[in-house]
């Protein structure tokens, strides 16, 4: 009787070895199986309106001394501030940035200086508004200044107004969910495809938000455009199930 019970003791421990490495080798086999997933991206873009502006100008004065270059600045600040007032812009809009002082005679081609023009005064003026069409109209009339006497310096005739959108937090929480939308119905469709269901996120990246020109013309800064276009792309990684 003691040798029966020993042999089925026995049995019963190589039978839950067996058990245990097989056991052990389905999980080893269920480990090594690939883990299916599926990489997409969202997009999200809104077409949206600038709503600061920045207008530099700057402008020149010269004379034969600097008390004369000195008038003749003070008469084309006064002109400017003129000019803008009548458009609209109140003074605490304008500010002076800098104004740059230049003694031609002390320069390396002095010799070739104009005894009229050897003082050169450079005033860089700026005018910043919430409204931006007037700025944009404004600028477009540049040509009263000019009549004015108004000598502008010849780096900065052409630069124009730029154009900035800063409400872009009112925008993000609708761009994310919308991008991210569009991410998984990009995933559903593969998975479709591929005979399975979309499970959870895996990893997910919502991407850097940028604000572009809303049309892109060669050579032309961004910050030029009124109109901005606005985009996001989100990367998100799903499980196959």
């Amino acid at each position: 009787m003691l040798t029966f019970s020993r042999t089925v003791a026995a049995l019963l421990i190589a039978i839950g070895i067996a058990l245990a490495g097989w056991l052990g080798g389905q999980a080893l086999i269920e480990s090594r199986q690939p883990i299916r997933t599926v990489t997409v991206k969202g997009l999200s873009e809104r077409n949206v309106m600038a709503n600061i502006a920045h207008w530099p100008i700057k402008f020149v004065a010269t004379g034969p001394t600097l008390e004369d270059a000195r008038a003749q600045l003070e008469a084309s600040d006064a002109a400017v501030r003129e000019f803008l007032t009548g458009a609209g812009f109140p003074e605490d809009a304008m500010n002076v940035q800098n104004i740059l002082v230049e003694d031609r005679l002390a320069g390396y081609n002095a010799s070739g200086t104009p005894d009229e023009a050897r003082f050169v005064l450079t005033e860089e003026f700026i005018v910043t508004s919430e409204d931006v069409e007037a700025i944009a109209t404004a600028s477009r009339n540049i040509g009263d200044l000019l009549r004015a006497g108004v000598v502008f310096s010849s780096d900065s005739y052409n630069a124009g107004p730029s154009y900035i959108f800063t409400a872009l937090n009112d925008l993000k929480t609708d761009m994310l969910a919308e991008a991210t939308q569009r991410a998984r119905e990009a995933a559903e469709q593969f998975a479709a495809e591929a005979g399975a269901e979309v499970g959870t996120i895996q990893t997910a990246n919502q991407g850097v938000f940028e604000i572009l020109a809303a049309v892109e013309i060669p050579d032309q800064r961004p910050e030029k455009q009124m109109e901005k276009k606005v985009r996001v792309v989100t990367t998100i990684t799903y499980f196959l199930e």
